[in-house]
């Protein structure tokens, strides 16, 4: 979605810069990260911080490849993107704790 939304990108900037911004961000967490994270977190306690851990790789890279433009990061094609980040997110959500 971050390729083709320019309403995201915007977001995510004013989200690093302001409250207002922030709690947008926190509300698109709470509702569209935590159901997916609690369908496949192993354990419910242990579900936030799971959740919290992927939006940090996710906005990661939209902000990397969004908002800095970053060379290297804009280069990667999305299946290269989802290549990278898929095993780190897939183990986020379901790896036995460590």
């Amino acid at each position: 979605m971050w390729g083709e939304n320019e309403v995201l990108t915007a977001l995510l900037r004013l989200g690093v810069t302001n409250q207002a911004g922030a709690e947008r961000m926190q509300t698109i967490f709470r509702d569209q990260l935590l159901p997916v994270a609690r369908a496949a977190c192993p354990d419910p306690e242990q579900m936030p911080a799971r959740a919290a851990l992927c939006a940090g790789r996710l906005l990661g890279l939209a902000l990397t490849r969004y908002v800095l433009r970053l060379p290297p990061a804009v280069a990667l094609t999305r299946q290269e993107a989802v290549a990278w980040l898929a095993p780190t997110v897939q183990r986020y959500l379901t790896a036995p704790h460590p």
